[in-house]
């Protein structure tokens, strides 16, 4: 089945990938466009351009969330050739241009044993690293529409970007929100993700349409929910530490389940010992 992306809100567009479940985003203004995110592969990236082409003839530009293959790995099929603007955090824009086959190689590591023909595809494309940075926020003009592009602060990773289109009342969460499964915490800094959703929370408001990096999409109040498990695993991980605890401990009282709140609890005395 082709990929094909669903009207979310005026002239906003979402395309949920099926095989990792991730969800690409498409604004339109008045002679441009933006979509956020590229998906894993050549492949893939191609289906997603022709879906965009399908909706919109307008030139685009290119946001990514971060810098995890299923988010970026297709930006050269998007914006290299004719050349687009593509923009990121400025962190995920440094292990992009500077450590592509590091990146490359840890996705066809993770995903080998479960997805070999992915990791295959995976092997064989090339990397684009994007050709603007964001420190903190910068905004866009989309045809006539302002989309704001923000970093929020450390969380799933310390490159995360949120996107925020308030004529639509739109808020592209990336993996800060997931809706699908727990977030993915091997990367990540789990005592100030809940700092970093608080802050994007403050761009929602009672009727906003969130875009998880993974799955449905979602209301603010699943965003407030989420907020608060990663408050409390935070709290349990700071305990832990004071109370000299294993992680284990930690992993077995947390939410979002003993896998993903051990890698968590991990990630967290990282955090408190500096070396995170």
């Amino acid at each position: 089945m082709s990929l094909r992306f669903v009207e979310v809100a005026d002239r906003v567009y979402v395309l949920r990938e099926p095989l990792l479940d991730v969800n690409v985003t498409l604004v339109v203004g008045d002679g441009g466009a933006l979509v956020v995110d590229t998906l894993s592969t050549a492949g893939q990236a191609a289906e997603l351009a022709a879906a965009a082409r399908a909706v919109t003839p307008h030139p685009l530009t290119v946001v990514n969330t971060h810098h995890h293959f299923d988010h970026c790995f297709g930006n050269a099929t998007l914006a290299a050739d004719p050349a687009r603007p593509v923009y990121a955090h400025e962190a995920a824009a440094a292990w992009l241009r500077e450590r592509p086959d590091e990146l490359r190689r840890a996705a066809v590591e993770e995903v080998r044993d479960g997805r070999p023909e992915l990791a295959a595809e995976l092997a064989e494309t090339t990397l684009l690293a994007p050709t603007h940075t964001v420190r903190l926020e910068t905004t866009l003009d989309v045809g006539g529409r302002r989309v704001v592009l923000r970093h929020p602060g450390h969380g799933h990773t310390d490159a995360d970007l949120v996107v925020h289109v308030p004529d639509a009342d739109v808020l592209v969460a990336g993996d800060l929100v997931e809706e699908s499964g727990p977030p993915a915490f091997e990367e990540s800094y789990p005592l100030q993700w809940p700092d970093a959703v608080a802050d994007l929370l403050r761009l929602t408001g009672p009727g906003t349409v969130v875009v998880p990096g993974h799955g449905e999409l979602v209301e603010p109040e699943f965003v407030r929910a989420q907020h608060a498990q990663l408050a409390e695993l935070a709290w349990l991980i700071r305990a832990g530490h004071t109370a000299g605890a294993p992680p284990e401990r930690i992993a077995a009282e947390a939410p979002f389940g003993a896998r993903a709140a051990l890698t968590a609890a991990r990630r967290g005395y990282a955090e408190l010992t500096g070396t995170a």
